[in-house]
């Protein structure tokens, strides 16, 4: 991708901003710069969020042109971004800290990137459905299981989680590697016993399944693996707990594992447009909210978790500016 899509141009952003930043006044553009997102796959969350902030960049910062784009997940949209064949993207923070550290996925491309703000919690659900004899993590043991799209963070994550617990997914189950629109369909044709996603809650994918009329789907409750996992890897996850309610069919609430998102730069990526996607982002909640719930968790209070990529320039002088101290 070359450098004129990647990175937009000063001469647009510096008048818009020096003019019309406090009021999101239009001006008229000189050129159209288009910005790529790298979000997920069909029946996940980052595709919608990340096609509503696209809209949103769009219509709020003259001159540009943001577009979303589908991928497998948190890794492929780190190694686009560290690669300079995507702008900005979405990923989970443990997939992040594997790519600052050139682990697992990244042993042969570690990846120098900048956060530009951290977004929402991701929740595990270990999905199955009525007839499977699965109700906890143990019941996976010769069971036929996606544990995720190739090159995605939910497939880190679910091997950590498989990992903890002492299942061996080369010979302790059946795997595939579908993503969750596909394990959707794969666990209603029966074809799949189970799976496992990362994302927001509701997840559009599983809320469709729930509402099958006989399915009978449920969620597993994993938080065990935590300790465990966080002693392999680090404290990247915490405990969490998806309700009742976020879910047709749930008769309880499950405890879950959760990883927080961030949304990742380019190191190109100028100042002055990190400035203006932060704060046109978090000062459009609202429109996001709209589009998912998730978004509510856009939050000052939120920005100062430990992160594996620092704080680009331009987000860290917004965050200044609403007050924080870094």
């Amino acid at each position: 991708m070359s450098g004129s899509r990647r990175i937009i141009g000063r001469v647009v952003l510096a008048g818009w901003l020096a003019a019309a930043f406090s009021g999101f006044a239009p001006i008229q553009a000189q050129e159209v710069n288009r910005l790529s997102i790298t979000t997920g796959g069909v029946g996940g969350v980052y595709l919608p969020l990340g096609s509503g902030m696209a809209a949103i960049l769009s219509k709020y910062i003259p001159g540009l042109t943001a577009t979303a784009e589908i991928t497998s997940g948190s890794v492929e949209n780190l190694k686009l971004v560290g690669a300079g064949k995507a702008d900005i993207g979405f990923a989970m923070v443990d997939a992040a800290w594997d790519a600052v550290l050139g682990a697992n996925k990244f042993r042969h491309a570690m990846v120098n990137a900048r956060t530009l703000m951290v977004l929402y919690p991701n929740r595990m659900q270990i999905v199955t459905v009525q007839g499977t004899g699965i109700t906890r993590l143990a019941d996976l043991r010769g069971k036929r299981v996606s544990t995720g799209a190739p090159g995605s963070g939910v497939e880190v994550m679910a091997l950590r989680v498989l990992e903890a617990m002492g299942i061996d997914p080369k010979t302790d189950i059946t795997r595939e590697r579908l993503g969750v629109a596909k394990s959707v369909a794969a666990i209603k044709d029966g074809k799949i016993d189970a799976f496992f996603w990362v994302g927001g809650v509701p997840t559009p994918a599983i809320s469709q399944l729930a509402a099958v009329p006989g399915i009978g789907m449920r969620l597993i409750d994993h938080a065990e693996a935590l300790d465990a996992m966080n002693r392999k890897a680090g404290p990247r996850y915490t405990r969490g707990v998806i309700p009742k309610i976020a879910y047709m069919g749930m008769d309880a609430s499950v405890a879950n594992i959760d990883v927080w998102n961030i949304l990742v730069a380019s190191d190109d990526l100028d100042d002055e447009t990190a400035y203006a996607i932060v704060k046109t982002l978090m000062e459009k909640k609202p429109e996001l909210v709209a589009v998912h719930r998730g978004a509510q968790n856009f939050d000052l209070k939120y920005q100062k978790i430990v992160l594996p990529f620092p704080h680009h320039p331009g987000a860290r002088r917004y965050f200044e500016e609403r007050g924080l101290k870094f």
